[in-house]
């Protein structure tokens, strides 16, 4: 059983390729890291865009009363009003 200790202890069989392959993976780790903290960037200013467009949306309708031959229908309307802390013009 020493033997067999003593001879794995001793084989350096491999070893170039294990230093490596752990090179590799350390600088494959790294590079995913931070193209991952760059996409999360990304992605967080996109969603900020489309926020800021959905709170510049005009919300209002309106359309007019309709005649025909034998009937009519009246018209309709809605305005939005600004929100208590919204300013206006608030794009970011």
């Amino acid at each position: 059983m020493n033997a067999l200790f003593q001879t794995l202890l001793n084989d350096e069989a491999g070893f170039i390729v294990s230093a490596e392959l752990v090179l590799i993976a350390t600088i494959c780790v790294l590079g995913l890291v931070v193209g991952l903290a760059e996409l999360s960037h990304n992605i967080n200013n996109e969603l900020e865009d489309v926020g800021s467009a959905f709170s510049c949306i005009q919300q209002t309708y309106n359309y007019q009363c309709t005649h025909g031959h034998r009937g009519s229908a009246s018209g309709s309307s809605f305005t939005d009003y600004a929100e208590f802390c919204e300013e206006p013009d608030s794009i970011h």
